[in-house]
């Protein structure tokens, strides 16, 4: 008998059991050690469950036409479904990054903030790098204290909060284009501000991640950047370099 299309199409429990060891030990070989590959894995499906439960939220709000009561079965019917993919997405991201299902119930202000892991810290490479050439060029100044200046970003945020940084950062970076460009333009690769002095950080991708944390949380980051002994210099730079920006392009961030 030959399989139809859903047979060939189907994975069960083992089949996805099988895909994620093979990535796991794909990983180790390339020197990714286990725990860490399998935190990634677990923020893969954390968010492809969360993008599916946005997707039947969408759907729920579109019954198909027809008797009130089919159209009100089919409007529980997606949101018992979503609701259930919601829980299910807390749950593997609670796991993801070292929470149980049970632990935490106070919400995300009652996380203790945890050191910063090294694999939070390859999450926060991978982000800030593509988002500071959007808006410059690659500076000949490549600090060595560059995963100094992350662990301190970092340490701001509770582990679930780092969980999610790429895409508040990413927000903040596309909600103050304007202002954020024109701040690199003034300061700096390119501009007439040499790289070593005051605005030093504008010449490193980190700077990105910093300038958001400084207009978010500036206490937490002063405390953490004084624990990591960095320059106090850099952080007013990058404070005056925003100021200065904001009379050419418009408001702040939200």
């Amino acid at each position: 008998m030959n399989a139809t299309e859903d047979d060939r199409l189907r994975l069960d429990e083992a089949d996805v059991r099988n895909a994620k060891t093979t990535l796991v030990q794909l990983l180790a070989r390339a020197g990714v050690y286990s725990g860490d590959a399998e935190e990634l894995i677990g923020l893969v499906e954390a968010g492809a469950l969360a993008l599916a439960q946005r997707e039947l939220d969408a759907l729920a709000a579109e019954a198909p036409g027809g008797e009130a009561p089919y159209a009100e079965g089919w409007l529980d019917g997606a949101r018992a479904a979503a609701e259930e993919l919601g829980a299910r997405a807390e749950l593997t991201l609670r796991q993801a990054v070292g929470r149980g299902g049970a632990e935490g119930e106070g919400g995300a202000g009652a996380e203790p903030r945890t050191p910063v892991g090294r694999m939070e810290l390859e999450r926060a490479k991978v982000v800030v790098l593509p988002l500071y050439l959007s808006f410059t060029d690659v500076s000949d100044l490549d600090p060595e204290v560059s995963e100094q200046v992350l662990t301190a970003v970092l340490g701001t945020m509770t582990a679930r909060q780092r969980a999610a940084y790429a895409g508040r950062l990413t927000r903040f970076a596309e909600d103050g284009r304007e202002r954020v460009a024109r701040m690199y333009a003034e300061y700096g690769p390119g501009s007439t501000i040499a790289i070593h002095g005051r605005y030093s950080l504008l010449h490193s991708p980190t700077s990105i991640a910093v300038l958001e944390r400084l207009l978010t949380t500036p206490e937490e980051l002063r405390v953490e950047w004084d624990a990591a002994e960095l320059p106090p210099a850099w952080l007013d730079g990058l404070t005056r370099a925003w100021e200065a920006a904001a009379a050419t392009a418009g408001s702040l961030p939200s």
